[in-house]
């Protein structure tokens, strides 16, 4: 644990390597006071479960606090071996203009190394400026596209041959899946790296329901899988995680999995789906808008150029 102190008289970051439970509800409460007022939420649920469950390897966490008020709060991620460290963070919306945000990403760079990814969920120029002043340059755009799950209709979908579904069983699937996550994710920074831990985290939360996470098969063997999610409260239906893997891609499989795991939406009477895919992901988004999607909003990355 390490304790900067700002230059503004009253303001202190403190660098931890894990929060209290105490330190992680007041953060979560910081975050949906945000997410309230932006209509997005500042860090993303990977972050969000890195808040609980004590210390993890390569995760430091930034509390911002002003006469002991906790004002904002940055988390520091740095376990890709290849890319620099990933970074997210939040200023409480009635304190904003202040200069929080500036120093929290002084904090988040300084501990970096001058080698860093900034999240800014939602694309919005506040974000955007904080970007510029600490010398960071556009480098990876998420775009969140959505649907209604009313007509236009839900097309069949129509198996490889070969290819049989069935739903995830905890604690037998795991492996398998965590296998074929990797296999087909193996490109991706963050979705290619979950471990157990990850799966375990997901699993315990109370929107997980393994009827809404399918499993493709060929001679017994996985080779993808659709996983849904529910977002109870805004009635949203979400293509969570979709992969294929490598050896069984370009068949259909991808498109007739998000078929199925879309009806599973619909028939819950989910009015809306959404989900995420990278800009410069063309096949993607080719087979996504061909099923009704369109763009709905964009998460920016910005990163130093060394």
């Amino acid at each position: 644990m390490t304790d900067a102190v700002a230059r503004e008289p009253g303001r202190q970051i403190q660098t931890l390597d894990a929060l209290t439970t105490e330190q992680a509800e007041d953060v979560l409460a910081l975050l949906a006071e945000a997410a309230a007022s932006d209509g997005v939420q500042a860090v993303s649920e990977q972050g969000r479960l890195q808040l609980r469950g004590g210390r993890r390897e390569g995760v430091r966490h930034f509390l911002l606090t002003v006469d002991g008020e906790l004002v904002g709060y940055g988390q520091l991620e740095d376990t890709d071996p290849i890319e620099a460290p990933a970074a997210e963070l939040v200023v409480r919306p009635g304190l904003r203009g202040r200069g929080h945000g500036r120093a929290l990403g002084a904090a988040l760079l300084g501990a970096s190394g001058k080698r860093l990814r900034v999240w800014a969920h939602g694309g919005r120029s506040a974000a955007r400026h904080l970007a510029q002043v600490l010398g960071l340059t556009l480098f990876r755009e998420l775009r969140q596209l959505r649907r209604p799950l009313v007509p236009p209709a839900i097309p069949e979908p129509v198996l490889p041959a070969g290819i049989t579904v069935r739903t995830f069983v905890p604690g037998q699937d795991d492996a398998a899946w965590l296998a074929v996550n990797a296999a087909a994710f193996a490109h991706h920074p963050e979705q290619g790296a979950l471990v157990q831990r990850d799966l375990d985290d997901r699993i315990a939360e109370p929107w997980f329901d393994p009827k809404g996470f399918f499993l493709a098969e060929r001679d017994g063997e996985l080779v993808g899988f659709h996983w849904t999610k529910v977002h109870a409260e805004e009635q949203i239906g979400e293509v969570y995680v979709l992969g294929i893997r490598p050896d069984a891609q370009g068949g259909g499989l991808g498109k007739a999995l998000t078929a199925i795991g879309l009806r599973y939406l619909a028939a819950q009477g989910l009015p809306t789906a959404m989900l995420y895919v990278d800009a410069d992901n063309t096949a993607a988004l080719t087979v996504y808008e061909r099923l009704g999607f369109s763009t709905h909003e964009v998460d920016l990355m910005y990163r130093t150029e060394s």
